[in-house]
């Protein structure tokens, strides 16, 4: 039996069976399955599977499984369960509305705030975007080092590699609408319509109570507040409209009015908020300076344990947007450094062969950027090495901070986020990846890690 089968099979398990399971959806690190009943759910036998690294227990029950295998693994579990592997959107079709709405509301009275609720909805707009994301930054990424290498821009190759590169980012506007208007219950085709009406190029044509438009203004926090809005609309009006003309008068309203609102208001507020943003942070890194990286760095990891930290994704992008590069990602990059060192610290001192196998798997995927696998699988179970690891990351973050280390665009972070920093700065950049390394190692070495940890792993 090949290992995605057995994994998937013993996870259903585990989950109380093919008939519990009302929903799926995956990303780079994790299987999201909604239970029908959670009170069906082995919870310590899920945690216990082997190959599963950890267990995140929020809205949905998020499993995690580490890249690569997780694609696998859902495919299998949508295989045996007749599941569609999709975001979780919409409730209004599901048979089991009545007990997931009421599962769903139990589990926000009991562990969520208004913030959290706030970022996990940014994080559902943003997360099945990653992909495309990541694979964007690093082409143009490489091509700006190929550039700075001495190749002739003009050049062919390099045009290629910056139409493809640089192609997302210029209508990510789009996507983003279309994932908003899911999210609060819109038609996706209005939420990109809407996305459009933020980065159309037309708008530089229009001039409003004397001032000119500006396309773009606003980035991603104005795209998202006309998703919203025309999604919120559109419901609204369909209220209504009789179902006969509703496929043509409901979406026309919703555009017209729509359209109408973000250049008198949504857009403004928009760019206030983006403003607000990223002057506060550049004012923050600027000022903060080495205490700021430490501060945003060393608690950057208990945000990741949540998967809430997707939720700062438009955040990096008005950053690119408004000054041109981001000082942010270098400095939560470190986050995932500091667990590195640390495994390594724990592989070299321990004793317990199913806790090295564990590190082993999860250390080549780290240096990549994606921390999950060391984060669940063996700090936070042990629990002083995730302190110690938060703790050489934030002098990484530090380091980072002093040196004023930004990049172009936004990827995941370790060694690949290299070829998106600024070209004069990417050793200065690994640098710092190796300061991070460092204290995370030695700050467990000494007093993050004792052997007697290891005999519940």
């Amino acid at each position: 039996m090949r290992k995605e089968e057995r994994l998937a099979k013993e996870i259903i398990e585990q989950l109380g069976g093919t008939e519990n399971i009302a929903d799926l959806a995956s990303c780079m690190t994790r299987l999201r399955v909604k239970p029908i009943d959670y009170e069906k759910v082995n919870l310590n036998g899920l945690k216990n599977v082997d190959g599963v690294m950890g267990v995140v227990e929020a809205e949905t029950l998020q499993i995690i499984l580490g890249p690569g295998i997780v694609t696998k693994v859902a495919n299998e579990v949508s295989d045996l369960t007749g599941q569609n592997i999709r975001n979780i959107d919409d409730e209004n079709n599901n048979p089991f509305e009545g007990l997931a709405a009421k599962t769903k509301a139990e589990l926000k009275e009991k562990n969520a705030t208004p913030f959290k609720l706030f970022l996990r909805r940014i994080a559902s707009i943003f997360i099945p975007l990653i992909p495309a994301i990541v694979a964007s930054g690093l082409i143009a990424g490489i091509t700006n080092v190929i550039v700075r290498s001495g190749a002739d821009p003009e050049s062919i190759l390099i045009q290629i590699l910056n139409f493809i590169g640089w192609g997302l980012f210029n209508y990510l506007g789009v996507f983003v609408g279309i994932n908003t208007a899911k999210e609060f219950g819109g038609s996706p085709a209005l939420g990109g319509a809407a996305g459009i009406l933020i980065i159309n190029p037309g708008l530089a044509n229009i001039t409003l109570f004397g001032e000119e438009l500006v396309p773009g203004r606003g980035g991603l926090i104005g795209v998202m507040l006309a998703a919203a809005f025309i999604a919120f609309l559109e419901k609204r009006i369909r209220k209504f409209v009789p179902s006969a003309v509703d496929i043509i008068v409901t979406p026309t309203l919703a555009l017209l009015i729509t359209g109408i609102v973000t250049l008198i208001v949504l857009q403004p507020i928009g760019g206030f908020i983006s403003d607000l943003i990223t002057k506060g942070l550049l004012g923050l890194i600027d000022m903060g300076g080495i205490i700021a990286g430490l501060i945003l760095a060393g608690t950057f990891l208990p945000l990741v344990v949540t998967g809430l930290h997707q939720g700062l994704t438009p955040v990096h992008m008005e950053l690119i947007n408004t000054i041109g590069d981001d000082p942010l990602l270098p400095i939560l990059a470190m986050g995932g450094a500091g667990q590195v060192g640390a495994a390594f610290a724990i592989y070299f001192k321990t004793k317990n062969e199913r806790l090295k196998k564990v590190i082993k798997g999860g250390l080549p995927v780290g240096i990549l950027g994606i921390g999950e696998p060391l984060i669940f699988g063996v700090t936070l179970p042990l629990g002083r090495p995730f302190l110690t690891a938060c703790l050489g990351a934030a002098v990484g973050g530090a380091f980072q901070a002093f040196f004023k280390i930004a990049t172009i665009a936004i990827g995941v972070s370790g060694i690949p986020l290299a070829f998106l920093v600024h070209t004069d700065q990417i050793i200065l950049y690994l640098l710092g990846l190796l300061v991070a390394y460092f204290f995370g190692f030695i700050f467990t070495w000494i007093f993050g890690f004792k052997e007697e940890m290891a005999k519940n792993i």
